[in-house]
């Protein structure tokens, strides 16, 4: 009987019935840039991560800054590999979806960051107002490679900023750390600033007569201050730690600058509270209104209600047939009545104008 070849292990975290095949994928479809950093300089000529590693080393000076993009599990794994990161770490970076969090791996540090991007909208629609994504640091000794999750989260700006300031790339890794970290939660200020707008202007609809505001729009708004507040308040332990622990291999001047960070980050934390109880307290103020022109609604009901219970009542008792009724047999009964019905009616309307309840 011929022998059946073993299947192949795959990796990963797919279905157990579906496992997924390893595909090699050039990591250099992940990698967004790839750069060595001498005294705060960068050196000229493009470099694979590996070669940038074995440059600083052989130099023993300077550091690689590694930035990429939605890396699959394979491309995480060379790079995890070449700058011998730690498994788990590396997973995290590839799976994505992590709270903001600060781990150490022996000499390496891991960070996740959320970050956040408004999204313009008619403040009448229910739709995304804040949309997140992740940014995960992982800084060595001599390395930091950063992985991007989203279309928002670009770091070239960072990096353009960084090489144009040399006194700071000259500080090591630890600059992009905090450069990194500052980029976000400068975000987060804006982000801020957007939110403050529309929380203003929906108190002024929920507040105008006969406004048009529907209650989901509040709903919506809170929910994705909920959704920020998730992404924001983590990271204040992280940032605490950064700036403030001598065992984290963070030079002392990187953490002076990561206090101002944090302070920012806290400031962005209150405003975030003080937004979700004034959305609360509009979501009261509208539910209140609404009952209010419920009660006002169902006054004017009553009213007209009233009103045209006379005629029919007046109706009801001649419509019964005796022969022997009061006025059956006069000869301006009917006009007599219809000019009861409409003096009954006429006083039911100015009582109920008089008493606001039309």
């Amino acid at each position: 009987m011929p022998q059946i070849p073993p299947l192949p292990s795959f990796r990963g975290r797919g279905k157990a019935d579906q496992p997924r095949p390893r595909i090699p994928v050039p990591t250099a479809r992940a990698i967004i840039d790839c750069a060595v950093y001498v005294d705060g300089h960068r050196l000229p000529g493009r470099f694979a991560p590996a070669e940038a590693l074995t440059e600083v080393r052989e130099r023993a000076a300077g550091f690689v800054w590694v930035g990429l993009h939605a890396p699959d599990e394979f491309q995480m794994d060379e790079v995890a590999r070449t700058f011998d990161l730690h498994p788990l770490a590396a997973e995290d970076a590839v799976h994505a979806h992590q709270r903001p969090k600060l781990e150490r791996y022996d000499d390496t540090l891991f960070l996740v960051l959320r970050t956040v991007k408004y999204v313009e909208h008619d403040l009448h629609s229910v739709s995304e107002i804040v949309e997140t994504g992740e940014i995960m640091v992982f800084m060595g000794r001599d390395f930091v490679v950063t992985v991007r999750h989203g279309d928002h989260t670009g770091l070239t700006g960072v990096r353009r900023e960084l090489e144009a300031s040399p006194e700071r790339l000259a500080l090591g890794p630890g600059a992009v750390l905090h450069a990194v970290a500052d980029h976000v939660v400068d975000r987060y200020v804006e982000v801020m600033a957007d939110i403050e707008e529309d929380v203003e202007e929906m108190e002024e609809e929920v507040f105008t007569p006969r406004n048009r505001l529907a209650t989901e729009s509040i709903y919506q708004l809170k929910r994705e201050v909920v959704e920020l507040r998730r992404a924001v308040n983590p990271l204040a332990l992280p940032l605490q730690l950064l700036s403030r622990s001598t065992e984290l291999p963070v030079p002392k001047e990187i953490r002076r600058y990561l206090r101002d960070v944090a302070d920012h980050h806290t400031a962005v934390a209150e405003r975030i509270t003080d937004f979700d109880e004034s959305l609360s307290a509009l979501i009261n103020a509208a539910l209140t209104k609404v009952t209010v022109q419920q009660n006002t609604d169902m006054r004017k009901i009553s009213a007209w209600a009233a009103m045209a219970a006379v005629p029919t009542m007046i109706a009801g008792i001649y419509g019964m047939n005796f022969d022997h009724m009061p006025e059956l047999h006069w000869t301006y009964g009917y006009g007599g009545i219809w000019i009861v019905i409409l003096l009954a009616v006429a006083g039911l309307f100015v009582t109920f104008r008089r008493n606001n309840w039309l």
